[in-house]
C-alpha cells in the first residue's frame, strides 16, 4: 500500500495535457464573442472550470448575455481537438506502476470525452471501471463543490481523510480539501503559469509537483506525515 487507502487522480491536466487544447480553443472563441482574453490567462484563472460556468462566471463579470450557441460550439471543437492532439502527461505510466493500491480518476469532465482521452493515451485500462465524472452527479456538483471527490471515496468504501488527490487547477483543490482529503498538486500541464504552484499551495495543497515521476516517493511521504494544514 502506498500508505493511503485510496489515491484519486484529476483527468485534465494531471493525466492527459488537455487543458491547453481547451485554453486556446475557449480563448479563441471568447475573443471572437467580444471578450478579449489570452490564452494563458485562460488557464490561470478558468483551469479546472466546466465551460458552462466560465460562461456564467464572465457573464457577470461584464453583464452581458454571451450567446447559449458557445457552449455547443466549444464542446464539438475541443472534442475534435483533443482527439487529435491530447496527450498523456510525461511520466504518469511510470508514477502508475509505482503507485500501489486501489485508485480512481474523479473530474469535472464528461465520461465520454474521459473514455476518449483516455483510450487515446491507453491510460483508461489503468483505472476502468473506477472512471468518475462530477457531470453525472448533477450540473450543480462540479469542483468546486466536493461531491465527485465524497463520491469517489465512496466507492471504495473510504473516508475521504485516508484519500490522497492528485489536481493541477484551485478549483480542485478546494474540492478536494472541502472533501477532506489530502492533496497533491501538480504543476507539469502544459497550461501551468509562474504563479500556479503558490495558488495551489494557497488553495490547501500539502505539497506541488512539476515531474509525475515524483509522485510516488510524495505520496509515500506524504503518508509518513499526518498533519494536515
Amino acid at each position: 500500500m502506498s500508505g493511503f487507502e485510496l489515491t484519486i487522480f484529476d483527468c485534465d491536466g494531471v493525466l492527459v495535457d488537455s487543458e491547453i487544447i481547451a485554453a486556446r480553443v475557449e480563448s479563441k472563441l471568447l475573443t471572437e464573442a467580444g471578450y478579449p482574453i489570452s490564452v494563458e490567462e485562460m488557464g490561470e484563472r478558468f483551469a479546472g472550470m466546466t465551460w458552462k460556468n466560465i460562461l456564467l462566471a464572465i457573464e457577470k463579470e461584464i453583464d452581458i448575455p454571451l450567446s447559449a450557441s458557445l457552449i455547443d460550439k466549444s464542446e464539438a471543437l475541443l472534442d475534435q481537438r483533443l482527439a487529435r492532439d491530447v496527450k498523456s502527461i510525461e511520466g504518469v505510466a511510470f508514477a502508475l506502476s509505482r503507485i500501489p493500491g486501489p485508485r480512481c480518476i474523479c473530474s469535472n469532465s464528461s465520461l465520454s470525452r474521459l473514455d476518449m482521452m483516455l483510450t487515446k493515451v491507453g491510460l483508461k485500462e489503468a483505472f476502468a471501471p473506477h472512471i468518475y465524472s462530477a457531470k453525472d452527479l448533477g450540473a450543480d456538483r462540479v469542483k468546486p463543490k466536493p461531491d465527485i471527490f465524497l463520491h469517489g471515496a465512496e466507492q471504495f468504501n473510504v473516508k475521504p481523510a485516508d484519500a490522497v488527490v492528485i489536481e493541477d487547477s484551485v478549483h480542485g483543490v478546494h474540492a478536494a480539501r472541502a472533501a477532506g482529503c489530502r492533496v497533491i498538486g501538480f504543476t507539469g500541464g502544459s497550461h501551468t503559469y509562474p504563479s500556479h504552484a503558490d495558488r495551489l499551495t494557497d488553495a490547501g495543497a500539502e505539497t506541488v509537483i512539476a515531474r509525475m515521476s515524483d509522485l510516488p516517493g510524495v505520496i509515500s511521504a506524504l503518508a509518513e506525515w499526518n498533519g494536515v494544514l
